[in-house]
């Protein structure tokens, strides 16, 4: 079968004995990054030596057929650099090829940046969406979208960007609208920076280290789209190619705004 283990995020001592029975007894092992698997199995004083496969976002659909060929003689453990496989990283297409050929597919839970991150940020946890790494280009974009979402918003953000990160939540969310910057959780030096979005851009504007997971409020209740936010970001998707039609309907699904308004606004604003 298809075995996915989850694998500490920092502190080495966050590994479970089902993962270090996993790793003793793996004849083949497929990971994210290959050395760090075998730094792992060294810090966890495993002395076994599976054969070992890469598989990261670049050969993934390529690897996944022959991996779960691979899968019905031999269990395969996968493994990610930090956390459970297919969250964020490679992982979900090898599982979506599995249970296409009807193989089996088990986890080993364990750490989560995702779930670590949400209970100490301080915001509601009854319920949440995970939103992933912020795209590198239409970011401003994206979390105006997502402006009346009313459960807690956790996202990925590298270090570098965290600062312009922050600073285009708190303009599309609002500069009061609360926050949580987690940093190198489970480590040495973890930190949870809680605060007003306005706050925590300035606090972070010249980015920060380690590895970053940001969790924020929701939209509170009653809270009202901004018409000329979605409009802007109405118009703001067709100049990156999507058909009006399209770019109208799914901002009118994140803000709760009419589909045929936000239409009719953004054909008004489009004439000379």
């Amino acid at each position: 079968m298809i075995v996915l283990a989850a694998t500490p995020i920092g502190n080495l001592g966050d590994a479970s004995r089902r993962l270090v029975e996993a790793l003793e007894n793996a004849e083949l092992i497929v990971a994210e990054d290959t050395r760090t698997a075998v730094q792992l199995m060294r810090a966890l004083g495993v002395e076994n030596r599976p054969a070992l496969v890469a598989l990261h976002e670049h050969n993934e659909r390529q690897k996944a057929a022959e991996l779960v060929e691979r899968a019905r003689a031999t269990d395969v453990l996968v493994l990610t650099d930090a956390g459970m496989p297919a969250i964020s990283d490679p992982g979900y297409v090898l599982v979506e090829a599995a249970i296409a050929a009807d193989v089996a597919v088990t986890a080993l839970p364990g750490p989560s940046a995702v779930l670590t991150a949400l209970v100490l940020s301080g915001l509601p946890t009854d319920r949440f969406v995970f939103e992933g790494f912020l795209p590198r280009s239409g970011r401003a974009t994206a979390l105006r979208a997502l402006a009346a979402e009313p459960r807690t918003l956790v996202f990925f953000e590298s270090p570098h960007r965290i600062g312009a990160a922050l600073a285009d939540a708190r303009d599309a969310f609002g500069p009061e609208r609360r926050a949580a910057v987690c940093r190198e959780l489970t480590k040495k030096f973890e930190e949870v920076a809680r605060g007003s979005l306005a706050e925590l851009a300035e606090r972070f504007s010249d980015g920060a280290r380690g590895e970053i997971v940001l969790v924020v409020a929701g939209a509170p209740a009653g809270a009202s789209a901004d018409p000329d936010a979605a409009l802007a970001d109405v118009l703001g998707r067709v100049a990156t190619g999507e058909r009006l039609k399209d770019a109208a309907a799914a901002v009118a699904a994140a803000t709760g705004l009419g589909r045929r308004e936000l239409y009719e606004a953004a054909l008004a604003a489009r004439r000379p």
